[in-house]
């Protein structure tokens, strides 16, 4: 009796490898996929003046974009732009802009996309896949 318990187990462990072979071979994969995003951090933080004419207003911000793994040179070659234009954007923000998650959320989606449109026009390709605010704080 014992040895049919130990040809079962023996049958059973033999069938399960080609299973678990395809699972790792499923994993390696989905690791590769996963590997072609790189975030870029822009650093320093952005600290500008918005909300137009009379008080001082402050906003900082830190900045990460979300790239391609082919898209990092030509975002890293082109950084001195991509910062000025997201001082640009943001100086120009109104307090109504930065003072709702939907404001935010539209101030976001604009700086995405003037960075994604002046990327295009220089590299001939979309490199920028995200615009993500790790912070965003301002001074009223």
């Amino acid at each position: 009796m014992q040895k049919v318990w130990l040809n079962l187990l023996l049958i059973v462990g033999v069938m399960s490898l080609p299973a678990y072979a395809q699972d790792e071979q499923a994993g390696e994969s989905n690791e590769q996929a996963v590997s072609t995003t790189q975030y870029i951090d822009l650093k320093p933080a952005f600290v500008v003046n918005y909300g137009g004419v009379g008080r001082l207003r402050y906003l900082k911000t830190s900045v990460t974009l979300r790239v391609g793994d082919a898209s990092i040179a030509a975002v890293r070659r082109h950084m001195p732009y991509i910062r000025h234009l997201l001082v640009m954007l943001l100086s120009k923000a109104s307090v109504e802009d930065v003072s709702s998650m939907e404001g935010r959320e539209m101030v976001r989606q604009s700086a995405l996309q003037a960075i994604q449109d002046f990327l295009s026009e220089e590299e001939g390709q979309q490199q920028i896949v995200d615009l993500l605010f790790n912070s965003f704080i301002v001074q009223r």
